[in-house]
């Protein structure tokens, strides 16, 4: 028998973690993942539940993959060889490859503020932190206490998110948003103005069509807050900076590999890069077909179809993922619970139908979007009854049922 193929997963995320889990059978490649952070993998999308406190870390740790994979955490690839295949480590170990696989995930966007980085340094301000990993979710649950002013920059849903979880600490929380409402890009006026209003209830205090123009600092370097473009000053304690991620790349453009349109590893249906048959990428840093998904089910997603890939399925094929966004607005003590679901084209084309229905004493609403006999798109918010089977026929593009529009929005979807 000869040797077992060596696939390499360099980025220990949740794509990673998902791609490990389903090579990690004993009679598989001989798999081996670089994990940057030093945790174990976990889920990201839950970061914010354990910022508000109502997880422990360790609650959203992923599963382990099997014995058979061999996982190095706290080690950072720092080139690729792709002549020689194999990968070189900070701390100077070698890893060759049969199939390398880059699942880098993305970074944090860094908006170029005066007064963000300190002098000389390029590093954040005291006080001032990103949300996107379990080390600046724990640094925040550290430094946030009952009654901290923090502003967060940014609403889309990371910043609500984080918003939301610090105020459930007791923080108290502005909302800047330079965007028209929060989570543009999910949300119409109608369902951002009940959001609102929601975080209005938790104690966020919201700011839309406010752009920050600077972060203030004291002579020590701790953040002291940030100044509007109006020349508003808001007093911090804590910043938090949600305004967006881009794919990490670095190691691929370093290696030579295409970069696409949107920033991402350019990949074709088998998550295989154009440039080198022997690379491969998934998860936020890959660009499929024009679309860079950055989201948890996408990559999940792309983590079975390239497994049975790697496996030596000549079949398998990636065709794109359509995604539900889903927020889940916690509070204790306070008003119930806020879901927000948003999925496909929100916004009507010519000749579509809109339906779309209105509750302020529950603060619930609901839109949908269909063409033909198609559903297109979607925003709820309130009582998501209905979401599971709305999402399931926008998912499988099927044809929606014979009755009138309005009933696809009772709690049973109308089927």
């Amino acid at each position: 028998m000869g040797s077992k193929k060596r696939v390499v997963v360099v980025g220990g995320g949740m794509a990673g973690a998902r791609l490990a889990q389903q090579l990690g059978a004993a009679d598989g490649p001989a798999v081996t993942v670089l994990g940057e952070e030093p945790h174990a993998a976990y889920n990201r999308v839950l970061l914010a539940d354990v910022l508000a406190g109502r997880y422990a870390p360790e609650v959203i740790e992923l599963p382990r993959p099997g014995d058979a994979v061999a996982w190095r955490a706290g080690i950072r690839v720092v080139r690729v060889d792709r002549a020689e295949r194999v990968v070189v480590c900070d701390d100077g170990s070698l890893e060759p490859y049969d199939a390398l696989v880059l699942a880098t995930g993305s970074n944090p966007v860094l908006p170029p503020l005066p007064g963000l980085f300190r002098p000389g340094e390029g590093e954040l301000p005291d006080g001032v932190h990103a949300f996107r990993t379990l080390d600046d979710c724990l640094a925040l649950a550290g430094a946030a206490a009952e009654g901290t002013p923090a502003v967060v920059i940014g609403g889309g849903l990371l910043g609500v998110s984080a918003a939301r979880a610090l105020a459930r600490r007791g923080a108290r929380v502005v909302l800047a948003h330079q965007g028209e409402h929060l989570m543009e890009r999910q949300l119409d006026p109608g369902a951002a103005a009940l959001l609102r209003s929601h975080l209005g209830d938790l104690g966020v205090e919201t700011h839309t069509e406010c752009r920050v123009r600077r972060v203030r600092t004291a002579p020590g370097g701790r953040v002291e807050g940030v100044e509007l473009a109006d020349g508003y000053r808001l007093d911090a304690e804590l910043v938090v900076l949600a305004c967006g991620v881009r794919p990490r790349t670095g190691l691929a453009r370093a290696a030579g590999l295409g970069i696409g349109a949107r920033g991402g590893i350019v990949v074709d249906d088998r998550l295989r890069s154009a440039e080198d048959p022997h690379v491969y990428a998934l998860g936020d840093c890959a660009e499929h077909d024009g679309v860079l998904y950055g989201l948890a089910g996408a990559a999940q997603d792309q983590a079975d179809v390239l497994a049975r890939v790697l496996a030596g399925d000549d079949g398998a094929r990636y065709r794109g993922t359509r995604a539900l966004v889903r927020l889940t607005l916690h509070a204790s003590p306070g008003p119930r619970p806020l879901d927000v679901a948003a999925f496909g084209q929100t916004t009507p084309a010519p000749g579509d139908d809109v339906v779309q229905l209105a509750d302020a004493t529950t603060g619930a609403y609901r839109k949908i979007v269909v063409r033909g006999d198609r559903l297109r798109g979607g925003i709820l918010v309130g009582d998501l009854g209905s979401v599971g089977t709305l999402a399931r026929a926008w998912e499988g593009d099927e044809p929606l049922p014979a009755t009138p529009l309005l009933h696809l929005l009772t709690h049973d979807g109308g089927y």
